[in-house]
């Protein structure tokens, strides 16, 4: 018997890209550009949203100025507790990807998950931060230390990724072990390096842990760093690397996509990765190698 779960990914330019408007203002503008397609979510039945990371403003990593340190918040927070009223209104699911301050000079890259009912479930901290040209994110975030939780919703078992996790493996493989039925990976990528492995890492995830993926990008460039061309093209893929949904690669859009969760019995009946899997021989794994 089918379980089908309607999902929902919420692809955005940011509206304010003006080095002299106060962090806060900047804020408040993407926030207030993403109700619409919020509220557009729900009266579309969504039951499960997944915003952009840090949705709530510019991609700011390729500077190094500390007064974007003024878009941190507590998780939960201001912006779960407006949301939390939305999730609840239309008895929808969200994963909210926000800038967190745990305590001063202490930051996250981090999504907060909400449940139909409006209560707040808890909380993934991105873990994997790269450090190179024009992604100076270790100045921004410290790496995440919650592990790889995965949260039991009304509708099912919500894992969460954020952007370069995805080019690891074994986070992956964990958000799996630990139940997830669909994982949601929120991004802020550019055109160019990475782009080719944007639509082959994260349905290999799918594939070799047989669950649902939904792959969120942000859409557009944003001064004054003009490091490139957000590319859009956010997708749901399902346990058979099959897509359900894309989205563009220039327009601000919700995009949806009914996941029958009855699938990963089925495809995990055929696979049997799971069964297959020698962790007694992955022991160099733990080990800081070379």
């Amino acid at each position: 018997m089918a379980r089908i779960v309607k999902g929902g990914l919420i692809q955005c330019s940011n509206p304010i890209n003006d080095e002299s408007v106060p962090v806060s203002e900047i804020q408040a503008a993407a926030f207030e550009k993403h109700l619409p397609f919020i509220d557009k979510a729900g009266e579309a039945g969504v039951q499960m949203l997944c915003l952009q990371e840090i949705f709530n403003g510019p991609y700011f990593c390729p500077s190094q100025d500390a007064r974007w340190y003024d878009a941190t918040e507590p998780v939960p927070g201001p912006t779960v507790d407006l949301l939390q009223p939305l999730a609840a209104k239309y008895e929808m699911v969200m994963v909210v990807p926000v800038y967190e301050r745990e305590q001063a000079g202490v930051y996250y890259n981090t999504a907060a998950v909400i449940d139909a009912d409006g209560s707040y479930l808890g909380k993934y901290r991105k873990q994997h931060i790269p450090h190179t040209s024009g992604f100076w994110e270790k100045y921004f975030f410290k790496p995440g230390n919650l592990g790889y939780p995965v949260f039991q919703t009304r509708y099912g078992k919500v894992g969460v990724y954020i952007c370069y996790d995805r080019h690891f493996p074994e986070g992956a493989r964990l958000l799996g072990l630990n139940g997830a039925e669909v994982v949601f990976n929120p991004s802020a990528t550019v055109a160019g390096l990475s782009q080719y492995l944007w639509k082959l890492e994260q349905p290999a995830h799918a594939v070799a842990n047989g669950y649902f993926m939904g792959c969120i990008n942000r859409v557009g460039t944003e001064a004054p760093w003009n490091i490139g061309k957000f590319y859009g093209s956010s997708y749901f893929v399902n346990p058979r690397g099959e897509f359900l949904a894309e989205a563009s690669e220039d327009q601000d859009e919700l995009i949806t996509a009914d996941m029958d969760f009855e699938m990963i019995e089925e495809v995990r009946r055929v696979w049997q990765f799971y069964r297959d899997r020698r962790p007694e021989t992955y022991g160099d794994m733990t080990g800081l190698l070379p």
